[in-house]
């Protein structure tokens, strides 16, 4: 949960690197875009469904959360805590013939 808290943190103090996959991600959505602020709310009230601890060069969380509007998205992110920033890899929706409620894979 801690990682979760601090990428929060950074949300907050707008200390959030995107990679290219995460933009091209969230732009090519088959249900249309996903913004910044749908990815900040998801992260806001969201929770960790799975955890990549192996992954490199920072361990990552898959974040299960909603927009404001009920939009259900995931978030695939990093903490890198030497530079204080959270690093978007991907977000999108969960895809319903391999997600159960967007929680748990089929």
């Amino acid at each position: 949960m801690l990682v979760l808290d601090s990428v929060r943190k950074c949300f907050l103090l707008d200390r959030v690197l995107y990679t290219r996959h995460a933009k091209e991600e969230m732009l090519g959505e088959e249900r249309g875009a996903i913004t910044e602020g749908e990815v900040f709310e998801a992260i806001q009230e969201g929770e960790i469904i799975e955890s990549y601890p192996d992954d490199e060069p920072y361990p990552s969380i898959l974040v299960l959360g909603k927009t404001g509007e009920g939009k259900i998205i995931h978030v695939v992110c990093a903490y890198s805590e030497q530079d204080g920033l959270a690093i978007v890899i991907t977000a999108y929706e969960p895809d319903p013939s391999r997600w159960i409620n967007g929680r748990r894979r089929r």
